[in-house]
């Protein structure tokens, strides 16, 4: 078996040692793993960091391969990394995250268990938890055995983290969409697509350790907003034209009000034509203007 493990990083030299690290001691599992980092257009010593990697790595196991490229993004770098991988497996794993000790010893344990479901084409992968940095899980336990990204957020009120290990076959089917030359969409409109075709086995066990950094995309959630306002406006117009039976209610507000607020944010005109449910619609009307005052005190004072 062999896994490749996605990195991106942008000026963050000095927190990649502990995601190397991590791999090193998941390097003794018999699983051969491969770690692609795209340095997005650092100006630190990102290069020289990662040489030092390479040349001093101790395990026969772990094969290291940087890669360059002017800022593009994490969504552009990811994309570039997918098409270069080579394992059975692909993860991705940010810069600022590491694994635990035996994260590839349980994804071993559960890829071998679930084999014959894995191999049938209905499934694209395996979903684990993510804890924080002081062993925290992130969100909750799973629910359903076997659920979709949309399903698990939307329908079972999930609302932390997780780490998907993707059959790369099939990830590689996939890239993540751009809009207007944006540098950042949510990883879940490429998710949500993957969705419409297969499912994924979840494990309520964490392989993946998070630390938020201040410059980060979840500390800077406004700013991300101004910047990639396209990318999310057909990010909630894509889920407001979904069959929502099932979704919970505070679901629907969630996806209606940020709708509304990305359509203002777009200049987007005759937005109530994309939404597919009668519900939905009479949701959209009651909250537009409301919605609309919100943004413009929210969004103009700050931006």
């Amino acid at each position: 078996m062999k896994i490749s493990v996605l990195t991106t990083s942008y000026n963050r030299a000095g927190l990649l040692d502990k995601l190397y690290n991590s791999l090193i001691k998941n390097s003794n599992y018999g699983i051969n793993i491969e770690w692609l980092l795209m340095d997005d257009g650092s100006v630190d010593d990102t290069k020289e960091v990662v040489e030092k990697f390479i040349e001093n790595k101790d395990s026969n196991n772990l094969e290291i391969k940087y890669y360059f490229q002017e800022n593009q993004g994490k969504m552009v770098a990811i994309n570039n990394l997918v098409e270069k991988a080579t394992g059975d497996l692909i993860v991705d794993c940010d810069s600022d995250d590491y694994f635990t000790y035996d994260a590839f010893k349980i994804i071993k344990e559960e890829y071998e268990k679930n084999i014959d479901k894995l191999e049938s084409d209905k499934y694209y992968g395996l979903c684990f938890l993510k804890n924080d940095q002081n062993g925290n899980n992130m969100g909750n336990n799973f629910k359903n055995r076997e659920t979709t990204m949309f399903d698990l957020y939307f329908k079972e009120g999930e609302k932390g983290e997780k780490a998907i290990v993707f059959l790369s076959n099939i990830r590689k089917q996939y890239k993540h969409e751009l809009e207007h030359k944006e540098k950042f969409v949510t990883e879940a409109r490429m998710y949500h697509k993957i969705d419409e075709k297969y499912k994924m086995i979840c494990v309520s066990k964490p392989i993946m350790i998070c630390e938020y950094q201040e410059d980060g995309y979840t500390k800077n959630i406004k700013k991300q907003f101004i910047e990639n306002k396209y990318g999310y406006f057909e990010y909630f117009k894509e889920i407001l034209q979904k069959d929502m039976k099932g979704v919970l209610f505070n679901k629907r507000l969630y996806a209606i009000k940020h709708y509304i607020l990305f359509g203002y944010l777009t200049k987007e005109k005759k937005t109530l034509k994309n939404i597919k449910e009668l519900k939905n619609k009479l949701l959209y009307i009651l909250l537009y203007i409301p919605g609309i005052i919100k943004s413009k005190k929210e969004y103009k004072r700050k931006y």
